[in-house]
């Protein structure tokens, strides 16, 4: 075929084609945005056990723990999987999915053998107080946890378009839930009544903030007095008032009600019901400030209840004092989820409600009724040590600092004497087994050797991080802690600790409950699962899939 006609039937195939009808293009469908709730609010109780649900549950009332136990999900079996069970360890391992092994926080303080000295797990000397002259409550972030939170992935997941809120009477309580990348964190300062955050995440309080400060509320309380919300003799699931083992509030004469605080600081109303009050106050307040849960994306305040912990302290669980401040926590959640109703609409936000541990009975409630418990005499084992390792090694300075039941060595005096972290431990192990209290003795360094049973070996295992943890850990019997001779405290590898609540309620949640072993890890990869987001980044839990729609 010549050029010519080549070029001719081109022409001609080009112009039938234009005479084609042109075939119709369908608009693109517009598919729906993933769905997800407005808000997600976790709720940490700090030093609720588990039988607080159902002791107080015929006083509750049907808004507040009744309306999460009986339309929410609940897991009725579910445990902290490390064994040294303390606040900060708890809010670190409810949003980390993790536990202290990988997550750092393995203590509410620890002794860093390379600095030398104790660190508070919240403690930061590169930030300075903003809204408060005080100026220590403010050095504050949550630099010492080493993964991320539930709360970072959440910014991380909707490119920090997302607002992530921490709000607690304690610092660590705010601080370490709402992660790195936090909208913000704010506490509580005893000195002066305010609340406070630190330059980690503002130069300056937001106003509401402020406004919230200028109302002066803890002020008014402490005014007001702690009176039992229900005639005293209606408070037959407690011990008597004013028992002997009970602590007695600064300004009382006795541990009974009614309490007056007169002029005794701000941080008295942290011991009261008040401060879940204001607690409560500061969550709505963050909630409106902030504008959470009005947005494209889903946003997330982690709200911690610290009062109840003071409480159980001085008190114990059995007494009058812990069941009035949950019935009248009961009533706060009631009115905290009516207002989430009315902010957000019923079903457009997602709660879980956890405890950061759980709480040891009072010993001496427990030696009234013939049950075994005690207190380990710290001056008696000190001595016993100090004999012992003297009289093996002689003279020396042999132990640097004893936190959380964890002696650390001095290495600079063993490696002086030439002497084995090994001998050391058998020396110690020797000496302490016979004191009454102590159940066992385990050396940290090489737990593959350890004496201990499988199941607390495994708990022990999750709790000791490398660089933070000592090098002997004494394991205490159930019942026995060291401490004072009125109230009780809690921190052990036993179910009275590690048994706590574990409630989902709202968007995505089934109505139901499991009494499957569930982990405090599993908190984390479960609201993960639920915003279709990467669980944080030391996650060792898995979703829930019972609890999930």
């Amino acid at each position: 075929m010549s050029i010519d006609r080549l070029k001719s039937a081109i022409v001609l195939i080009m112009l039938s084609m234009a005479t084609l009808p042109a075939v119709a293009q369908s608009p693109a469908k517009k598919t729906a945005p993933l769905a997800r709730p407005k808000m997600v609010v976790g709720i940490v109780v700090d030093q609720m056990r588990y039988d607080y649900l159902y002791r107080f549950y015929d006083k509750y009332g049907e808004g507040g723990l009744k309306r999460l136990m009986n339309e929410g999900f609940n897991c009725r079996n579910n445990h902290y999987p490390y064994a040294l069970t303390v606040t900060a360890a708890g809010h670190s391992a409810v949003y980390t999915g993790s536990v202290p092994a990988i997550n750092g926080i393995v203590g509410n303080e620890w002794f860093d053998p390379i600095v030398g000295q104790s660190v508070y797990c919240a403690e930061d000397s590169t930030v300075t107080t903003v809204g408060s002259s005080n100026a220590s409550a403010g050095k504050m972030s949550p630099k010492n946890l080493l993964t991320s939170t539930i709360t970072d992935q959440l910014q991380i997941g909707t490119n920090f378009r997302s607002k992530t809120v921490g709000i607690a009477i304690k610092d660590r309580g705010a601080i370490l839930p709402a992660g790195h990348a936090a909208t913000g964190a704010y506490w509580f300062d005893a000195k002066t009544g305010n609340w406070i955050t630190s330059t980690f995440y503002t130069n300056e309080l937001p106003k509401w903030v402020q406004d919230m400060n200028d109302k002066k509320l803890p002020a008014a309380y402490m005014k007001e007095g702690w009176k039992t919300l229900l005639p005293l003799d209606q408070y037959v699931e407690s011990t008597p008032d004013d028992k002997p083992y009970e602590t007695k509030m600064a300004g009382n004469k006795t541990s009974a009600f009614p309490y007056n605080f007169g002029e005794n600081g701000f941080g008295q109303v942290a011991s009261t019901p008040f401060g879940n009050t204001i607690t409560k106050d500061m969550a709505i307040a963050a909630i409106k400030g902030e504008n959470m849960g009005k947005g494209q994306q889903t946003d997330f305040l982690a709200v911690s209840f610290s009062s109840p912990d003071y409480v159980g302290h001085a008190f114990g669980p059995n007494s009058i004092e812990a069941e009035d401040i949950y019935l009248r926590l009961d009533r706060e959640f009631a009115e905290f989820f009516a207002f989430l109703d009315s902010w957000t609409g019923k079903g457009n936000y997602t709660v879980f409600l956890t405890a950061d541990h759980g709480v040891m009975d009072v010993p001496g409630f427990w030696t009234e009724h013939r049950l075994p418990a005690g207190l380990l005499n710290t001056g008696d084992m000190n001595s016993t040590l100090k004999q012992a390792l003297e009289g093996a090694f002689g003279k020396g300075d042999y132990i640097r600092a004893n936190d959380n039941y964890q002696l650390y060595l001095n290495k600079t005096t063993l490696k002086d004497k030439k002497i084995e972290v090994e001998d050391v431990y058998e020396v110690v192990r020797e000496a302490l087994l016979p004191l009454s209290g102590v159940a066992d003795v385990i050396n940290l360094k090489d737990l593959g050797e350890s004496h201990l049973n499988s199941f607390q070996l495994e708990l022990y295992k999750n709790g000791t991080n490398a660089k933070r943890s000592g090098d002997i850990q004494i394991v205490l019997q159930p019942g026995w802690f060291a401490g004072r001779s009125t109230g009780t405290t809690h921190g052990s590898p036993y179910n009275y600790d590690t048994h706590v609540p574990l409630l989902f309620y709202g968007w995505g949640i089934p109505k139901g409950e499991t009494l499957r072993r569930t982990s405090i890890a599993d908190i984390a990869p479960t609201v993960a699962a639920l915003l279709h987001i990467l669980a944080p980044s030391g996650t060792v839990g898995n979703p829930i899939p019972e609890a999930l729609k």
